[in-house]
């Protein structure tokens, strides 16, 4: 979005990451705000009312939580911190930063390629995304009237640090790579400018009249 000359707001909550952003993007505003924190969403809030005082063109809420694992080996704080970070924190950061947003805005959620399949390691990711696709539509029902789309991307399996942050040593992520790189179509993890890609079209005027929306970039693996 830098590229196409967006002028940007990032948050998260890891300082190393935040200071590769400062360095990888110095035109953009860099805050730390963790989403898992149900204050932080009004936090936000102030500090996009701070950045964009005439409003937001687009907003993309993308923070994210996965531990994959069967359910058997899920506890209440795993099946917490999915929730506080997957479903709970866009939908607070929705309902804030709704004030924020300009008319004939847009509003884009992440959602997950793991949706409608029925991986046993995912359970409880998956349907914390589930409730994200179905929260993308209600929101653009809800946000027609001023004319602000609301759409989600969905990404598969991508080279990110996803796994580590969930808790994967380098080993397994080496091998859980291995494994579903087989299960991809195209044969191959995706790259994150890929998604990247997919999501500026959609917070752009390319895509006025897309909305209530999943867009998916995960190589197929779908429809495998």
């Amino acid at each position: 979005m830098s590229d196409e000359g967006a002028h940007i707001l990032i948050t998260g909550h890891s300082e190393d990451h935040l200071a590769e952003a400062r360095q990888a993007l110095p035109n953009a505003t860099v805050i730390a705000n963790d989403a898992a924190d149900p204050d932080a969403a009004e936090a936000l809030a102030e500090a996009v009312r701070e950045f964009a005082p005439d409003g937001l063109d687009g907003a993309f809420l993308n923070a994210g939580f996965g531990r994959f694992a069967a359910l058997d080996e899920t506890d209440a704080d795993d099946m917490d911190k999915h929730y506080a970070v997957d479903l709970r924190a866009p939908l607070l950061q929705a309902k804030l930063l709704a004030d924020c947003l300009k008319d004939g805005g847009a509003l884009l959620l992440i959602s997950s390629g793991t949706v409608g399949g029925g991986r046993p390691d995912a359970l409880v990711y998956s349907a914390m995304k589930a409730g994200i696709r179905q929260a993308v539509r209600s929101l653009a029902s809800a946000f027609a009237p001023r004319g602000i789309r609301v759409n989600a991307v969905a990404p598969g399996a991508t080279e990110t640090r996803f796994h580590a942050r969930g808790g994967m040593s380098d080993d397994e992520i080496r091998e859980y790579h291995k494994k579903v790189a087989k299960m991809v179509p195209l044969g191959r993890f995706g790259k994150p400018e890929e998604a990247a890609a997919v999501a500026c079209f959609l917070l752009s005027d390319d895509a006025s009249y897309v909305t209530g929306s999943e867009y998916r970039v995960d190589g197929g693996i779908s429809m495998a």
